[in-house]
């Protein structure tokens, strides 16, 4: 009786050892291994710091699903991001996170999606086409633009303003047109200048420098992002021209919350590249899934000042 209760423990103990390190099989029939899908991701260009952070928190998304993300730099060349979107398609991707460089040229690769059945996530940029698209997640850019224009307001009883904007890109046209509208009807307010500067610093710098041997008064710039009113600030810098200028941009980048604590420049309408990113993740996931999405969700800007500034991380985005 005992010879038989040992082999019996024996026997069981060996079946348990076996499953643990191979797994029954009985377990594997009822689990089924994850395929990772593949996502794809292009912004108009990785030549701002903003869309660092808007990649690593869609990467971070779809890599913590067990999926692979590919991305592409177009380089702010919207005929090089259409190639590319084509080029991800032959890839494989299911999904695109599309931020476009021009949003009526990105047609062609918007209509290549669809053929293709590629989800299309429209992310910081609304593409002119939102057929195209499941949803359009941005931040709410015409209320930026507001905020912007409140606070000169408050700061001076007039202006003579230079708008750097970009009008190829949605997001700031709408930034320009809530600034614009916010001073709508008060002659107090005056736009002297206005010129496009592709949301980067180097053209920003070359658009105000050329501006500055125009020899025309002014004392407020908006640029329609924080690289634009950085690259403005280097300029009046290099001239010598930035004392009484009130500088703002819009983003809230560390780069500029530096300048702020500096006093060097006047505020941003601060939005958030990571949530973004991250509600870009959820409803591209929950559309696969079968679920309903809202065609567009807006996130909502707020000033950053020197005199709130002490409230935010000066090194990292929001």
């Amino acid at each position: 009786m005992e010879k038989k209760m040992k082999k019996s423990t024996l026997a069981i103990g060996f079946l348990v050892g076996f499953c643990i390190l191979t797994g029954c099989g009985m377990m594997r029939d009822n689990k089924e291994e994850h395929t990772p899908r593949v996502f794809g991701a292009t912004y108009m260009t990785r030549n701002n710091p903003y869309f660092d952070v808007l990649h690593e928190a869609i990467e971070e998304g779809v890599s913590g699903n067990g999926d692979i993300l590919i991305s592409r730099d177009p380089n702010q060349d919207q005929e090089r991001q259409n190639a590319q979107i084509m080029e991800m398609i032959e890839e494989g991707i299911e999904v695109l996170f599309l931020n476009p460089v021009d949003w009526e040229k990105v047609e062609p690769a918007l209509e290549a999606c669809r053929e293709a059945g590629v989800v299309v996530i429209n992310v910081d940029t609304v593409v002119k086409d939102r057929e195209y698209v499941v949803t359009v997640i941005e931040t709410d850019n015409y209320r930026a633009g507001v905020l912007c224009a409140e606070d000169m307001m408050k700061r001076v009883d007039s202006a003579r303003i230079v708008i750097i904007d970009n009008p190829i890109q949605t997001s700031i046209t709408n930034r320009v047109r809530g600034f614009l509208d916010t001073i709508e009807g008060n002659d107090s307010y005056q736009v002297v200048y206005t010129q496009a500067g592709a949301g980067e610093f180097e053209v920003s710098a070359d658009v105000i420098g050329e501006f500055l041997k125009k020899d025309m008064e002014f004392n407020v710039v908006l640029g329609g992002n924080d690289p634009s009113a950085l690259g403005a600030l280097a300029a009046l810098q290099q001239y010598h021209r930035e004392e009484g200028v009130l500088i703002y941009g819009i983003d809230g980048s560390p780069d500029f919350k530096a300048m702020l604590e500096l006093g060097a420049v006047s505020g941003t309408s601060a939005q958030s590249p990571k949530t973004i990113g991250e509600v870009a993740v959820k409803k591209a996931y929950d559309y696969l899934n079968g679920a309903e999405i809202e065609p567009y969700i807006s996130i909502e800007p707020y000033m950053i000042t020197r005199e709130n500034l002490n409230a935010y991380e000066i090194n990292g985005w929001q």
